[in-house]
């Protein structure tokens, strides 16, 4: 699965740039013009790195990183205009990763990007280091490459589908609430009971020989759900 980034800018021919530049890269892309937009994409999409402008027509780009912050960790890349020092350190001091000026060159914005995801936190809050792949029986997650394969063939998940593996692979053996997984996958703002049950029907379709009694991902009764680990 490529890397997805999002793009938060109100200027067409600024966000037209950008997607040209990453997709020319081999990334994902999805654009924002508003902060509230921004806000529902990453809920929705997850995206593995946030480049955002501050000038935003519904909402300051400083509220987007505060309420952003509240359930995502991966880097918010700050590409503005402003050029005063203490709107830099406050736009850093509030939780962006990085801080580029416009106007910018692709290569550096790309160099930023790089960096960025080298030195990210996992989103569950553990170390920057690349996770080794995780083996349970046939299943396979390989954290560097974003793949998940099942007795050597490959899986197909959608993006959401395969944010709640990894969630729960990362905490193999333990039972995770359905609390906890909806706010790493969707944020905290809405109840998504519905949507995670339709998610792990799916999963559990692709990865389970009997979906009904499956032996990778376990239900708690009332509680969550479990990775197990198998030889």
């Amino acid at each position: 699965m490529k890397q997805l980034i999002l793009v938060v800018e109100d200027e067409s021919n600024i966000a037209n740039l950008i997607t040209s530049v990453l997709k020319s890269a081999d990334y994902q892309v999805v654009h924002a013009e508003k902060g509230h937009e921004a806000l529902s994409l990453v809920a929705s999409h997850n995206p593995d790195v946030i480049i955002l402008d501050l000038g935003l027509p519904d909402m300051d780009g400083m509220e987007v990183i505060r309420a952003v912050r509240e359930f995502y960790a991966s880097p918010v890349i700050v590409v503005s205009a402003r050029t005063h020092e203490r709107e830099k350190v406050a736009a850093l001091d509030g939780g962006a990763d990085d801080y580029i000026m416009k106007p910018f060159s692709p290569p550096e914005l790309l160099a930023r990007i790089r960096t960025a995801l080298r030195h990210k936190n996992m989103y569950t809050g553990g170390s920057a280091e690349p996770l080794s792949p995780l083996h349970t029986g046939g299943l396979v997650i390989d954290y560097d490459r974003r793949v998940v394969t099942l007795n050597g063939d490959m899986v197909h998940f959608t993006p959401v589908e395969y944010k709640i593996v990894t969630i729960l692979g990362r905490h193999i053996g333990k039972v995770l609430t359905h609390d906890f997984i909806m706010k790493h996958v969707w944020g905290p703002y809405v109840n998504e009971n519905h949507a995670l049950r339709v998610n792990m029907a799916n999963i559990r379709r692709k990865i389970e020989k009997n979906p009904a009694e499956p032996e990778y991902i376990v239900t708690e009764i009332g509680v969550g759900y479990r990775m197990t680990e198998r030889e």
